[in-house]
């Protein structure tokens, strides 16, 4: 398996994603195999950060006390551009079918990503 790239996960502003060698199925959550056809060697790339929003949803209510600062906040499914989807915090006012793109921001002390609207 070859080396892993490091993303926001790890605290560094990138997406990453993987796409099966064999089959070419394209993975978001990174795994040893793939999902689609269990080949043992999928290949991580960066995301550009590009993508349409395909649902939205206004949180009003903290889970946590951390993230009582932060209500209300919307968390998006995104599609990205390379070809899979993604859940990830964005800009109040985000409809499904926006372009959005990527940026990085702190969220109850942890880095993530953050969309906005593409212009």
């Amino acid at each position: 398996m070859s080396e892993r790239l490091t993303d926001w996960t790890l605290g560094e502003q990138a997406i990453t994603f993987q796409v099966c060698t064999s089959c070419g199925h394209v993975q978001y959550f990174h795994r040893a195999f793939c999902a689609a056809c269990g080949a043992s060697d999928p290949r991580e790339h960066r995301a550009s950060g590009k993508g349409r929003v395909y649902a939205v949803s206004l949180v009003c209510r903290a889970a946590t006390p951390e993230t009582r600062a932060h209500v209300p906040y919307n968390i998006l499914l995104v599609d990205c551009a390379e070809g899979f989807r993604m859940m990830a915090h964005g800009d109040n006012g985000l409809a499904i079918g926006d372009s959005v793109v990527a940026s990085f921001r702190l969220f109850a002390g942890k880095l993530v990503p953050y969309f906005a609207k593409s212009k």
